[in-house]
């Protein structure tokens, strides 16, 4: 890839294709959109790069800026690179807030690709780069499409969390410090959580004592329909993690964003979290003009409305093809589980590949 505007690439040959992921997920507002390159363009005319520990003012105005957005009372946020770099430090923050080690992550997460966070990333890319430190576990995965629990009853009734939990509490050597979810499943398949789901799991949590941390790197900052994911479940997590677009196609990452109580206790115990460009103005420059897209065009309506369309889309194409066994997620997070029988719900993996090497020979 050579080129890239709005929804459009081009490659070394001139063949130019609709880009319906977006790069990988981060260029969501639109590749090269004016607003980042003039945020850039201006950090290169100011400060770049600033030593991480001590402030710039990109940094101070963003933390600001997310403060009025998150939930009332998540008020401490810190800047890093990636999601799994911010991931890693909301587990770090964890560990150090309840003195627990142990985190739990539904066995369809993904949440990175550092050794921390592989740990906990069941959907795949987990084999083969062990031993990985321990207290790391999986949970049960609220699959509704195939679930061995519920999948027949009316509801999801918690089975799940039943059968996870009796495990955890048997498996455990100390207080669990965290459980990590995302909000909805996104790498592991689009995966919607029941209704009513995300809340037990709070519940869970605080009966023992340790953090709920909701990785909203694919889902948050409007894209679902929502400002986060998490409030369409009714739900403030103690802990949330949001990268991807944040900085408008630019690496950053939200560490973490919590309450006070958390970040002072957390710091309090000696806490260091950090890397060379952490904080960097320049990518911080970036994350404030993609929150101002993000307000200013409205795009939790935007995504609302394209869902709806793309919905109803999706719907239609089931109607006439059988492969098409099931359709999840909402706002611009949404796809469809290939099958070769809707009665048996046999996974069409082939198919898949074919539709993909499609999609990509006609751009």
């Amino acid at each position: 890839m050579v080129w890239g505007r709005g929804s459009v690439v081009r490659d070394v040959n001139g063949k130019e294709y609709l880009d319906f992921n977006s790069g990988q997920m981060c260029a969501a507002l639109g590749h090269n959109n004016p607003r980042i390159v003039q945020a850039l363009h201006e950090s290169g005319e100011t400060l770049i790069h600033s030593h991480m520990s001590m402030f710039n003012d990109q940094e101070i105005i963003l933390a600001a800026r997310l403060a009025e957005i998150a939930p009332e009372g998540m008020n401490r946020s810190m800047f890093l690179t990636s999601g799994s770099d911010s991931n890693e430090a909301a587990m770090a923050i964890a560990k150090r807030y309840t003195g627990g080690y142990e985190i739990a992550s539904p066995a369809v997460s993904f949440h990175g690709m550092n050794d921390s966070t592989r740990a906990v990333t069941f959907s795949g890319w987990h084999e083969g780069y062990g031993p990985y430190a321990p207290g790391n576990y999986p949970i049960i995965a609220p699959y509704r499409y195939r679930c061995r629990f519920c999948q027949d009853r009316p509801a999801c009734d918690y089975s799940c969390l039943d059968t996870s939990f009796e495990l955890l509490d048997a498996q455990a050597d100390g207080p669990l410090a965290a459980v990590i979810t995302e909000p909805l499943f996104s790498a592991g398949g689009v995966i919607d959580l029941p209704a009513g789901w995300l809340a037990e799991l709070k519940r869970r949590c605080e009966a023992r004592g340790a953090l709920l941390i909701v990785d909203e790197a694919q889902t948050g900052l409007a894209k679902l329909g929502t400002m986060w994911a998490f409030e369409h479940e009714g739900v403030v997590p103690d802990i949330f993690t949001i990268s991807k677009h944040f900085g408008g196609g630019v690496a950053i990452s939200l560490a973490a964003i919590t309450t006070d109580e958390i970040e002072e206790k957390a710091s309090e115990t000696g806490l260091v979290v950090g890397h060379s460009h952490s904080n960097d103005p320049l990518p911080c420059h970036a994350a404030i003009a993609s929150i101002d897209i993000i307000l200013e065009e409205m795009l939790t309506d935007v995504a609302q409305r394209i869902g709806a369309y793309w919905r109803e889309h999706l719907e239609r194409l089931a109607s006439r093809h059988e492969i098409i066994g099931d359709i999840r997620g909402r706002g611009l997070l949404q796809g469809i589980e290939l099958v070769s029988d809707r009665v048996t719900r046999e996974p069409a993996y082939a198919r898949g590949r074919e539709i993909g090497r499609h999609c990509w020979r006609t751009g």
